[in-house]
């Protein structure tokens, strides 16, 4: 008894730790609470990649025919829907237009977001937090009701059927919870560092610009990943700003250009689907830890 008590707490925290995760030493309890709910997740999440990359090498009598051919294995595979993606459309003027677009709205979004975060956070003024909770109420409206008047908007300013239509509209998605995302990001850095660098005579750019930002390095990239992937699949205000064929992104133009009325090019459609989501799927490869720890990070403040 007073072993057990003599012994330090991170001693005590860690036995507690092992009785706890005793009941996955058998190998039916690991089986059953671990393995088949992560392979039923795996199936659930992978399923739609797996059909997309399928039904893009699927010849079309594979394609019509479902009775005789396994509508889940390809007999033989072809690569013909995707050379015909690629360079028989302009696919790849569709793919450069949502990256031009995604990547500086991303970058507008970002400045601005990380500006009123770190004034929301560190400023201490009177109505901050009110200021904080509106901004995040903001991202809540739906776009199906902003898209009516931004559409007078950019129509006045002459930018409708513009990419840089979509760069100025995009932000009023972005910025209300990647300034949340900061403010949360924002608190965890300790105030003490700010103090001292006030004491020595920095300013506030200059402890924003060499102190924060280093610090919160997880926090933008969070941050720039969100935005860019919204930027990426947004589909309502690019139908609605972009009326021309070259200058559509790849969400609305897959879905304009390859379906004719009640026909549906699925081959095709499938192969622009699964192109366009591989650079959100190399992004997320790079980035993925530094994403759950902003957000584990801002979830806690």
């Amino acid at each position: 008894m007073t072993d057990h008590i003599a012994q330090p707490p991170a001693i005590l925290s860690a036995s507690d730790n092992t009785e706890g995760m005793s009941y996955l030493e058998t190998p039916l309890n690991r089986f059953v609470t671990l393995y088949i709910p992560l392979f039923i997740m795996v199936v659930v999440l992978l399923f739609p990649f797996y059909w997309m990359a399928l039904t893009s090498i699927k010849p079309d009598e594979q394609l019509i025919d479902m009775n005789t051919y396994n509508p889940f294995w390809v007999v033989h595979p072809t690569f013909k829907h995707i050379q015909k993606l690629l360079f028989e459309t302009q696919y790849p003027r569709w793919l450069w237009n949502t990256m031009y677009v995604a990547t500086a709205a991303t970058f507008l979004s970002i400045i601005a977001s990380v500006l009123a975060a770190y004034a929301l956070v560190r400023l201490r003024f009177k109505g901050a937090q009110t200021v904080g909770a509106l901004i995040f109420l903001a991202y809540l409206v739906p776009p199906s009701i902003l898209f009516i008047p931004l559409a007078s908007v950019i129509q006045a300013y002459g930018l409708f059927d513009s990419p840089l239509a979509l760069i100025l509209v995009y932000p009023t998605l972005l910025i209300p919870f990647s300034t949340w995302l900061l403010m949360g990001y924002f608190k965890t850095i300790p105030y003490e560092l700010e103090e001292c660098a006030l004491i020595d005579g920095a300013s506030r750019w200059q402890i924003l610009v060499k102190i924060i930002l280093p610090l919160a390095v997880p926090g933008l990239i969070s941050a720039f990943i969100f935005s860019f992937t919204l930027c990426w699949n947004e589909f309502i205000y690019a139908l609605t700003f972009l009326q021309s064929t070259a200058n559509k992104t790849v969400p609305v133009a897959i879905v304009n250009e390859f379906v004719d009325g009640d026909i549906y090019k699925w081959g095709s459609l499938m192969a622009g689907a699964l192109v366009g989501s591989l650079p959100l799927v190399i992004l997320y490869a790079f980035f993925v830890e530094h994403y759950v720890s902003a957000m584990t990070g801002a979830v806690k403040e």
